[in-house]
């Protein structure tokens, strides 16, 4: 019997143009949650499609409990115990959580050929409660949140008994409450003797679940480590090739004049006295725990919605801002939080996408100045080093980190000053998130006022020249970033510390 449940060796797939996996390895032991991490583009996404029979290797040897295995397709791979779940949850939205827990290996009775729904739903009942779900098997799929879609995958994960589990960045979309309770049912599955692959961009997944971590670069298996034996500074090494010895490259910035003057701002039943102040050349962070109202106010500044009281001065002259059209005008743009939703159109080219917005600037009479467009397209995806091999590469094959620089490339088009950037580095690889810091900063240095929403309180710090803290639509604190510590956010954070607005002196 093999030590190993899953055992890939010397695994390489090549598509036209591109080596995908070159020579990889892995092993995986029964009842391990084993981490895998790399940059975008490190052959993660490939490798998961080799061990679920998407894709059949073009070398290499892959073996399940010792047994040598040649998946020709995902059902081979669901023969043996294996299954995935992604980030993005693949799901019928109406149809019921049983429906969709069942889909494809319904319990039909074999004399009448008529399903049998009460035998399927106590099956998923069971599966739900066993996952320690608050909904029921008859739920709609579409009204759940998508920490509850994650479980009705996980239960459908079960129902075909699976013991090898692929989580692809399950935590990427989720809150800190929700990624807890996701770490608490991955748990509970490796010690019923469950296998778990944890594919995750985040240091924190690893620590809390993992004991051991493999790192894939350009394709290449690169090593595997006990967690506790690697540092989080040669994780980086190993994963981006180099060292990474200021995350964070912000300088000092030569602050200018004000651009936006934020007064009594406030909109019932989310947000209420919001006052804060932007300058020229200033990056200010903007932070609190999910659900503070801090996408919320900076939706009102954009004209997403519209707040019901208080004051935006925008260069010293009183607004309203009643659409994204005004806020444009007015020179102010927005990086929203799902660049794949709101941010880009996926199956639209890389060009096309940066010059949407002000497509009138290459348009005559109704004619579109294709040459321009293209031109102006390219020199800023340069700009802003999106890595591609042209501006015709669809946005939808691009790697997260490459298409948040799309998002950037599209800001840079219009004539903006003001830049509002909601958690511009979600879900994106270390290398990928010290690139997005370096264009962030190169702004700044531009003149450029910046609002930088994020939860991750080392990022506000390490990139913000001051940072205003929120809880429960409220402001409770701001800070100057030469006073201010992750201790000092996380108590403004969860408590009402309007006394530390006048400790940090906010009273301009």
């Amino acid at each position: 019997m093999s030590e190993f449940v899953l055992e890939l060796r010397a695994i390489t797939k090549v598509f036209p143009g591109v080596k995908a996996l070159d020579q990889v390895h892995f092993q995986l032991k029964a009842g391990e949650i084993h981490a895998l991490m790399g940059e975008n583009g490190a052959g993660k996404s490939t490798f998961i499609k080799v061990i679920t029979g998407v894709h059949r290797p073009d070398e290499g040897e892959m073996y399940v409990n010792g047994t040598k295995v040649d998946f020709r397709n995902p059902n081979d791979a669901k023969k043996y115990g294996i299954a995935a779940i992604y980030q993005h949850v693949t799901c019928y939205p109406d149809l019921s959580v049983t429906e969709n827990i069942f889909m494809g290996q319904e319990k039909i009775n074999p004399a009448t050929k008529r399903i049998l729904w009460k035998e399927m739903h106590e099956e998923a009942q069971r599966l739900l409660n066993q996952l320690g779900a608050n909904f029921g098997p008859k739920t709609q799929m579409g009204s759940l949140s998508v920490a509850q879609q994650q479980i009705v995958e996980i239960a459908k994960a079960l129902s075909s008994e699976a013991k090898i589990i692929i989580m692809d960045e399950p935590t990427a979309a989720l809150t800190k409450r929700e990624s807890e309770e996701l770490y608490l049912i991955a748990e509970q599955l490796r010690d019923n003797g469950v296998a778990i692959i944890f594919i995750s961009h985040r240091f924190e997944d690893m620590y809390r679940l993992a004991s051991r971590v493999t790192v894939f670069r350009d394709s290449r298996y690169i090593g595997t480590w006990g967690v506790r034996e690697i540092s989080t500074e040669a994780l980086i090494v190993a994963m981006v090739g180099r060292e990474v010895t200021q995350l964070y490259p912000k300088k000092e910035a030569v602050i200018g004049e004000e651009l936006l003057r934020v007064e009594g701002l406030g909109q019932t039943g989310h947000f209420a006295d919001i006052s804060f102040r932007l300058r020229k050349g200033e990056i200010l962070g903007l932070t609190g725990l999910v659900g503070a109202g801090r996408t919320e106010v900076c939706n009102a500044l954009y004209g997403i919605t519209q707040a019901d009281r208080g004051s935006i001065f925008v260069r010293g002259t009183r607004r309203q801002i009643r659409s994204p059209q005004d806020a444009l005008k007015l020179g102010i743009g927005l990086l929203p939080e799902d660049r794949q939703k709101q941010g880009l159109v996926l199956q639209w080219e890389i060009g096309r996408n940066i010059t949407l917005p002000t497509l009138d600037k290459f348009s005559s009479k109704g004619w579109l100045n294709e040459s321009k467009e293209r031109e102006v397209s390219k020199t800023l995806a340069e700009k802003v080093r999106v890595k591609a091999k042209g501006i015709y590469d669809l946005a939808s094959s691009l790697s997260g980190g490459n298409q948040q620089k799309i998002v950037f490339a599209k800001l840079l088009m219009a004539d903006l000053n003001i830049l509002i950037l909601d958690e511009p580095t979600k879900g994106v690889d270390v290398g990928a998130k010290y690139a997005i810091y370096e264009i962030i900063c190169e702004l700044a240095k531009q003149g450029y006022g910046i609002i930088l929403i994020s939860s991750d309180m080392p990022e506000v710090i390490g990139m913000s020249d001051r940072i205003v803290v929120m809880r429960e639509g409220r402001v409770t604190a701001e800070f100057d970033k030469r006073e201010v510590t992750q201790e000092a956010i996380l108590d403004a954070s969860m408590n009402d510390s309007s006394a530390g607005l006048v400790a940090a002196g906010v009273a301009n």
